[in-house]
C-alpha cells in the first residue's frame, strides 16, 4: 500500500511541474487574443529607435523565453539531454504555430512567419542559457 501512495505522490509532482507551462501558455493565449488596436505601443517604439530589428518582435521572444524555461521546469532532469532540449524547443514552436492560427480569428490580426520565428529564437535562446554549466547548476537549485 506505502508504495502505491509513493507512485501516486510521484505522479503528482510531475503533473504539478507542468503547472507553470499550461499557466503561461494561457497568458499567451489571452494576450494573442487582444485586438489589433489594442497592442502595446511599446514596439513601434522600440523599432523607431533601432530601425533594423523592425521585424523582431520582441514580445513573442520573451514570451516563448520565458514558455521554454516552464517546459525545461516541466521536464526537471530530462531537460538537460540535448533530446529534452530539442523536445522544449519543438514544443514551443508547435505552441507558437497554434497560438499563429488562433490569431487568424482575431480583429485586426494576421498570422506570422516573422512571429513564429521570434517564438522559436526566444525558446532556443533560453534552452542555450540554460546549457551553459554554470548557469545550469544554478537553475537545477531553483528548479531540481
Amino acid at each position: 500500500m506505502k508504495q502505491t501512495d509513493q507512485r501516486q505522490t510521484g505522479r503528482f509532482r510531475r503533473l504539478w511541474r507542468w503547472l507553470p507551462a499550461v499557466a503561461w501558455m494561457a497568458v499567451i493565449f489571452v494576450l494573442s487574443g487582444r485586438e489589433g488596436d489594442e497592442l502595446n505601443t511599446v514596439l513601434p517604439l522600440f523599432q523607431q529607435w533601432m530601425p533594423w530589428m523592425e521585424s523582431f518582435d520582441w514580445g513573442h521572444y520573451f514570451a516563448y523565453f520565458i514558455l521554454a524555461l516552464a517546459f525545461d521546469f516541466a521536464l526537471g532532469g530530462r531537460a538537460d539531454r540535448w533530446s529534452g532540449k530539442l523536445l522544449i524547443v519543438a514544443l514551443c514552436g508547435l505552441y507558437g504555430v497554434t497560438d499563429e492560427y488562433h490569431q487568424s480569428f482575431v480583429d485586426g490580426r494576421t498570422p506570422d512567419v516573422l512571429d513564429l520565428r521570434n517564438d522559436c529564437i526566444g525558446a532556443a535562446m533560453a534552452v542555450a542559457l540554460t546549457a551553459i554549466p554554470f548557469i545550469r547548476k544554478r537553475w537545477r537549485r531553483i528548479a531540481p
